[in-house]
């Protein structure tokens, strides 16, 4: 699946009392395309996220020692806060997790991680904005449940990190010539792949993962409570093998199934694992 930015720039505060630090990080994310706003008390920049619309946060919590305090503030002024990175030197993915923030970055600033960071956060909030859209959605069935319903323990999965620093992953299964299916095989042959994918995943699944339709050609599974930090990646793998091999996708003269699978990490939006694969009809010699 495509993922893209809500919007051709984001709107990004900083909040730190380091001005060398700050500057040098407003420039790479300005260099980015993206509108930046610094404060550099915490007061000042917590009241500028309950006056503009800001879509993520840099912030030193310095000289404080817990970042608590100040997302408490931030999750008092808005409803859904922004992607939140907390900065600070040995700052990284695992203490930000930790302080209740989607994202760590370290001082001095490294360049490429900075980019991760931008990147991730447009993901997470693409992701979020999709799931959240009230203004279409898909019947619970056969143990396959609502886009709606997926949406609530998704937020709550998320909410999860912030009070407790839980991580998780959200898997995404795709069909992205669903569209070419319709066109050359009709809507009925299109609709069938889409209805047989979501079978074939309800019989693939743990019991622990909650499977949902988030788009007319995609489902989604939310893997939570990993027992290992490898054990989403190696189900992503799995998934996307044991998809290979479901032939019986190509049915009312469909000859060609294309599958995407993408596992993203929550709560930072980090793309864990990708892989687009291909099921053909055999040609008739």
């Amino acid at each position: 699946m495509q993922f893209k930015a809500k919007e051709p720039f984001m709107k990004v505060l900083i909040i730190d009392r380091d001005e060398m630090f700050s500057n040098l990080l407003a420039s790479k994310i300005r260099a980015a395309g993206h509108e930046v706003i610094l404060a550099s008390l915490k007061n000042d920049g917590i009241e500028q996220i309950g006056t503009n619309k800001v879509d993520v946060v840099y912030f030193d919590p310095s000289p404080m020692t817990d970042a608590k305090a100040i997302l408490l503030q931030i999750r008092r002024i808005v409803h859904t806060y922004p992607y939140l990175v907390m900065t600070g030197e040995n700052c990284d993915r695992a203490a930000g997790i930790k302080a209740g923030c989607h994202d760590g970055l370290a001082k001095p600033l490294d360049p490429q991680a900075l980019v991760s960071t931008l990147e991730n956060a447009e993901r997470m909030i693409e992701t979020v904005l999709r799931l959240g859209d009230d203004s279409y959605d898909f019947p619970s069935a056969g143990g396959i449940i609502s886009k709606s319903a997926f949406n609530q323990l998704f937020r709550s999965a998320t909410d999860r990190v912030s009070r407790y620093g839980e991580s998780s992953h959200v898997l995404f299964i795709s069909i992205p010539n669903h569209e070419d299916i319709k066109l050359d095989d009709g809507k009925y042959a299109a609709d069938y792949v889409v209805s047989h994918l979501g079978q074939t995943l309800g019989r693939l699944r743990r019991q622990s993962d909650i499977l949902g339709q988030t788009g007319e050609n995609q489902y989604a599974l939310l893997l939570q409570r990993p027992q290992s930090e490898t054990e989403a990646v190696d189900a992503a793998k799995r998934f996307s093998v044991a998809l290979d091999e479901q032939k019986d996708l190509l049915q009312n003269g469909v000859s060609e199934v294309t599958l995407d699978v993408c596992l993203i990490h929550l709560p930072t939006g980090a793309m864990d694992y990708r892989r687009t694969s291909r099921i053909k009809a055999q040609a008739v010699a």
